[in-house]
């Protein structure tokens, strides 16, 4: 069969409110899911699958609210082959400037055998049904083949065939195990697009999942062999070990931009979405997942990273300023060279023009890096004698909380300001309250505490916990950060952190 050329723009769904959601302890209610569609929506995300709407009433409500809060995107909603999903999908997405009813049935032969109890030909019956069935609500309908991965590609090709035949917009060839190789799921696609023969008429979709760490490599493979739409979800979260991540599959084809397919992501997006999924969900980031993970561009060796300073494309093949990071972090470990130490310092405002005595602070610093695993800004300024904390006009000098159950929390607190001692106490409805009350009563200013979260870097209880804050102050905000093993120090420190950073 002759084939057309295919278009080059890949379509981008994303299903981690439906899929992503679906891992333990993930579960998000309708406010924060509409808070992650917005965000996909700026992301440029063409297609949200926005839920199972049978599956619960949550489910049900937060398509519904997301087909209102969301303009251009797609909203899609799963089903089974079951006219009972597709008539409860169907009245979710009444509100749906573009909808999509999601429908399918598994192809394999062991889905169609022990969970079907089933044949093949009564399969392909069913689907065709189904999509049918869909057809009559929505325009735009998909089908998956559930289990695609694992089903024989001659009958795959015949149950697209059918369905296509039935209406099917889109076919998805799902690798619901996780189970395929690159080559085999891209040469699965090949057949569909040799074989089908009005497969012109849809367009080919990869779900793929990450059980033996190839869902990127698979749908990559399946992109390149014909996929014109890729099923993924943001930081790769999703069950078992996840599934194709959005961020890896975004980022492939702008580095490899001979290929000459497009999406519509905005890629400098990517890091503050994937931030808000990882706190939303309380699912952290591992710190060496490609492109969003905290190490990602982060270069701690001495010969990497002398070569970054001198050109990022010596160990860079993308600009983290694309992914929305502000800059790749040279990380200061016993590994790292005079040159990072150097720059680094420059970054600071030191500049060192003599070599001997940057000979010196390095020696100091690599005495110090063997102790600490990282060192920080303040550590570099205090090697270089530069010591910032002097600056700092608030400083905390002690802090006693007693708390516990049916007493009220009560702090004192004892703050050194530019040289001056100050104490207060105060009651609170916590430890952390009453901590943060004591310290306003000594700072009297008109500042509002909008954002605190509070991460352990490490499970155990001699843990060090790291606090964000966002104070409000005269109409800006600003970012504290604190980190000590006593998590109501460490928010004090966060909150003293930004304080020192109001402009007055």
């Amino acid at each position: 069969m002759n084939m057309t050329k295919m278009s080059d723009r890949l379509f981008i769904f994303d299903t981690t409110l439906r899929d992503g959601e679906q891992v333990p302890g993930c579960q998000l209610n309708t406010v924060e899911k509409i808070q992650v569609a917005k965000q996909l929506e700026q992301l440029g995300v063409d297609v949200i699958e926005a839920g199972f709407p049978i599956s619960s009433p949550g489910d049900f409500n937060s398509v519904i609210e997301i087909s209102k809060a969301v303009t251009w995107p797609t909203i899609c909603a799963l089903t089974r082959a079951v006219e009972k999903d597709i008539d409860v999908a169907a009245e979710s997405l009444k509100y749906a400037k573009h909808k999509r009813i999601h429908t399918g049935i598994g192809t394999s032969d062991s889905h169609i055998k022990y969970k079907f109890n089933s044949n093949r030909e009564e399969i392909i019956e069913r689907a065709v049904a189904a999509v049918k069935y869909a057809k009559k609500y929505v325009e735009d309908v998909e089908f998956y083949a559930e289990d695609a991965g694992r089903t024989d590609n001659e009958y795959l090709a015949r149950v697209v065939e059918a369905v296509i035949k039935a209406g099917a917009t889109v076919v998805n060839i799902p690798d619901t195990t996780g189970y395929c190789l690159p080559e085999d799921y891209g040469n699965k696609i090949k057949y569909l697009v040799e074989h089908v023969d009005n497969i012109d008429k849809a367009v080919i979709s990869t779900h793929c999942h990450n059980d033996l760490g190839m869902a990127t490599a698979n749908t990559f493979s399946g992109v390149i062999n014909g996929a014109r739409q890729v099923e993924v979800t943001v930081n790769g979260i999703g069950e078992r070990a996840g599934n194709t991540s959005l961020e890896e599959i975004a980022m492939i084809l702008k580095c490899h931009k001979n290929h000459g397919i497009e999406t519509n992501i905005n890629t400098t997006k990517i890091y503050p979405t994937s931030r808000m999924v990882s706190s939303l969900m309380n699912m952290p980031v591992q710190p060496n997942k490609a492109i969003v993970g905290r190490n990602a561009f982060a270069h701690s060796s001495g010969i990497h990273q002398d070569g970054v300073l001198k050109n990022a494309d010596t160990y860079e093949i993308m600009n983290p300023k694309d992914v929305g990071l502000d800059d790749n972090s040279i990380v200061l470990t016993a590994r790292s060279g005079r040159a990072a130490l150097k720059y680094r310092l420059g970054v600071l405002g030191v500049k060192i023009d003599n070599e001997e005595k940057l000979d010196k602070i390095y020696q100091n610093f690599l005495k110090l890096a063997d102790k600490k695993k990282e060192i920080n800004d303040d550590d570099i300024l205090m090697l270089a004698g530069a010591d910032r904390a002097e600056a700092h006009a608030v400083k905390l000098d002690f802090l006693q909380v007693t708390t516990g159950m049916g007493v009220k929390s009560v702090a004192s607190i004892g703050l050194d300001i530019s040289g001056q001692k100050f104490e207060e106490a105060s009651t609170g409805n916590g430890p952390v309250d009453a901590a943060i009350k004591a310290l306003k009563k000594i700072i009297q200013k008109q500042m509002v505490l909008k954002e605190f979260t509070i991460q352990a870097i490490s499970k155990g209880s001699d843990d060090i916990g790291k606090v964000h804050m966002q104070v409000e102050y005269n109409g800006n905000m600003y970012y504290g950060f604190g980190a000590n093993t006593d998590i109501v120090t460490a928010s004090v420190e966060a909150y003293i952190d930004c304080i020192n950073k109001f402009k007055n």
